[in-house]
């Protein structure tokens, strides 16, 4: 499916207005049914929809691996995905569970619970810090979002070994670039635990929950970080760097 638009637009510069033709980023309304009954319904852009449903349902602690899917069949046209799992027990279990909405551009939510099952991460995977590297590495990524430049409305998110990127993911929503980084995750049974989060968003705690629940304790974000995304990374030994742009960078746990 197209994720840009063409629209006429009138164009205001320097006391002159323009008629030009703009590149518009497509908002797509993606449903979840589970076992054919709906679940919820994603505000998205329309691509790696498959890799968000199944990193939407991870960081939701409806599955925990792959191998709780027994099988998923996507319809673009109608804007939904039906997944069928292996067995309903987390399901039933999390839907009964506390949550709260989330900052997201799309729809989500978390679970309080969530944070009582996380460890702390040990120091000895902790890579060492290279400043020198972490620049090359964001100014490479800042310029690898092709719809935030055709349209100024895209967030990205990156898994990368802060040599090369393995996976790179564009959407509307944060979170939702971030799921889709997760489900290629799950979906490929990588293992994370060497690697880094790159992103465009701000870093907030439903951030920093996605990631640790991952087994990622390391995230580098083109923005800000919330105060409770800070103290959390520090309660979790996470490394959090934020408004990572040019050569400047705030460390705000290490």
């Amino acid at each position: 499916m197209d994720v840009v638009e063409k629209y006429n637009i009138k164009r205001y510069i320097d006391d002159e207005i323009l008629e030009v033709e703009d590149n518009i980023i497509v908002e797509y309304l993606f449903t979840i049914y589970i076992d054919n009954k709906e679940f919820i319904t994603l505000i998205c852009t329309p691509k790696s929809l498959r890799e968000l449903a199944v990193g939407f349902l991870f960081s939701e602690g409806i599955i925990r691996d792959i191998h709780d899917i027994n099988s998923m069949e996507v319809f673009e046209e109608k804007g939904c995905i039906n997944i069928r799992l292996e067995s309903k027990e987390l399901y039933n279990k999390k839907i009964s569970e506390k949550r709260a909405i989330t900052t997201g551009c799309g729809k989500g939510s978390i679970y309080y619970k969530e944070l009582d099952n996380l460890n702390s991460f040990e120091d000895s995977i902790k890579k060492t810090l290279d400043f020198s590297k972490l620049v090359k590495i964001m100014n490479e990524f800042n310029t690898k979002s092709k719809i935030f430049l055709e349209t100024g409305g895209a967030h990205s998110v990156a898994l990368s070994d802060l040599e090369h990127t393995i996976f790179f993911e564009e959407d509307i929503g944060r979170h939702n670039a971030l799921d889709k980084i997760i489900g290629r995750c799950i979906d490929n049974n990588i293992d994370v635990s060497d690697k880094v989060i790159l992103t465009s968003g701000r870093v907030t705690s439903e951030i920093i929950l996605k990631c640790a629940k991952l087994n990622i304790n390391y995230i580098i974000s083109r923005s800000a970080a919330t105060n409770i995304a800070i103290d959390l990374a520090q309660k979790l030994n996470m490394r959090v760097i934020g408004f990572a742009r040019g050569s400047k960078m705030n460390v705000y746990s290490e």
